[in-house]
């Protein structure tokens, strides 16, 4: 018994340092779990907020805006899909507000109606100030020519359509008829899976502990 106890120590280490990697990833990700929910309480109530007049104070991220303005017909178009709507376009439109020129996203539209016209208008819109981080060393650079863009790059949006780099992702418009769904902001979009992760490494920890304790059950009953 002797000989069979004493490879232990090899297996039994790899096993307990198994069991508390993996069991150390799962705390994490509860500790992220609760950072999560507490960000998305934040937000849904900087969105339950009424909207004050847009540059009445300062920018807050998701902050509620109501502006008086022109929908201008200087516009990018970034690739998206929609979910039952498949592939298609945010529409970010140039928007002219109290002497000043901001970004301005309007919405979705398929992709057939890309190049649709749409005309300028004076329109009230609702909507809530985002700082939207998108892109990445992974981005492909946006076809001016094609005005094909990959993601939402608020400085570079700002340059290409001669505005200042402040973003508002429309919730509703006076239109009667508006030429582009919204997409408002919500929290639906934002994921969280971090429970689904933890249960994931604290199964795959009971896994690597019953392995642990087979594998030492073996070799106690290998026979000299």
């Amino acid at each position: 018994m002797g000989r069979q106890s004493g490879r232990w120590p090899v297996p039994l280490a790899v096993g307990v340092a198994g069991c508390v990697a993996l069991i150390s990833l799962g705390v994490w990700q509860m500790q992220r779990l609760s950072w999560k929910e507490s960000m998305l309480e934040r937000i849904e109530i900087q969105l339950a907020k009424d909207p004050v007049p847009i540059f009445s104070r300062p920018f807050e991220e998701f902050m509620p805006v109501v502006a008086d303005g022109r929908i201008t017909r200087s516009e990018a178009h970034i690739l998206t899909s929609v979910r039952h709507a498949g592939a298609g376009f945010r529409i970010v439109s140039a928007f002219e507000t109290q002497g000043r020129r901001i970004l301005l996203d309007r919405g979705f539209v398929p992709e057939n109606l890309k190049n649709a016209p749409r005309p300028e208008r004076d329109v009230r819109i609702s909507g809530n100030f985002r700082t939207v981080d998108e892109v990445d060393r992974f981005t492909p650079d946006p076809d001016l020519e094609g005005n094909y863009w990959f993601a939402r790059d608020i400085p570079a949006l700002a340059n290409a359509l001669d505005t200042e780099p402040i973003l508002i992702i429309l919730r509703e418009t006076s239109e009667s008829e508006p030429a582009v769904a919204p997409l408002p902001v919500d929290t639906s979009g934002i994921p969280n899976d971090h429970l689904g992760y933890a249960i994931t490494w604290f199964s795959l920890a009971a896994v690597w502990m019953g392995m642990t304790a087979f594998l030492l059950w073996r070799i106690s009953r290998r026979t000299v």
